[in-house]
């Protein structure tokens, strides 16, 4: 055979469903950096300006930042749900307890683009009605945007480090991926916390020194998993390995 027939056939070869899921889950997991990060700069016109509801607006803009943030939210909760069958053969109960943070995060998540939306309706419905005062239009979509802000201290930023220690414990002692992976996750989340958590107390900003230094390891983390996932796969491990008698799974 030729190396074009060889190359030809190798290609028609299915991918392993255990091959399969790890590409799916290290997609998802850069589905949501795709989303995430164009999602801030699209948002801040709303963000930024106090005044949103009565100046010329950028409504598109915004619109499309919201649901970049949606996508994120639901490719949080497909990270949890395709890694599920795997990782559950580990500890069902932090793998289920690794769905229910996901959940919550994209809840959070999409309480906080309902609220920007919600500006938008006003800037475009409600401001410069008749018999509606405009300036008290103001301190409603400074609210709402306050409400956004909480989501994304809640949501990415407290729940991410919640996510990092369930499936971080998971994939460490599982051993699914090279341990230096999760061992990111594992030191980073006690140090976003507590940035987080300096936030929330008033003692951090959430553009600060504390906070570039403790988001860089779940940053890098998350980033490492997703493409070590589509590019290896899992690391063969016990929980990877077949119950005897049965048939492997990729």
């Amino acid at each position: 055979m030729t190396t074009t027939g060889r190359t030809a056939l190798s290609s028609a070869v299915p991918m392993a469903p255990l091959r399969r899921t790890a590409f799916l889950a290290g997609a998802l997991y850069l589905t949501t950096f795709a989303a995430s990060i164009p999602a801030v700069f699209l948002l801040d016109p709303v963000l930024s300006d106090p005044g949103y509801v009565l100046g010329p607006g950028a409504d598109t803009q915004v619109l499309i930042g919201g649901l970049l943030d949606v996508v994120n939210a639901l490719a949080c909760i497909g990270t949890a749900v395709v890694l599920f069958p795997v990782v559950r053969r580990h500890n069902e109960t932090l793998a289920l307890g690794f769905v229910t943070s996901r959940l919550l995060e994209a809840a959070i998540i999409c309480t906080g683009v309902v609220s920007l939306f919600a500006v938008v309706t006003l800037r475009q419905d409600v401001a410069g009605a008749p018999g509606v005062d405009d300036d008290a239009l103001v301190p409603v979509g400074a609210a709402l945007v306050a409400v956004r802000d909480w989501t994304f201290l809640l949501g990415p930023g407290v729940m991410a480090t919640v996510n990092a220690l369930l499936l971080g414990t998971l994939v460490y002692r599982s051993g699914l991926v090279p341990r230096a992976i999760p061992l990111l996750g594992l030191v980073g989340a006690p140090l976003l916390l507590s940035a987080q958590l300096g936030i929330l107390f008033g003692v951090n900003d959430e553009v600060s020194l504390w906070s570039a230094i403790a988001l860089a390891p779940i940053f890098v983390w998350e980033l490492s998993l997703g493409l070590w996932l589509v590019l290896k796969g899992f690391t063969p491990c016990p929980i990877t390995q077949p119950p005897p008698g049965t048939r492997a799974l990729g």
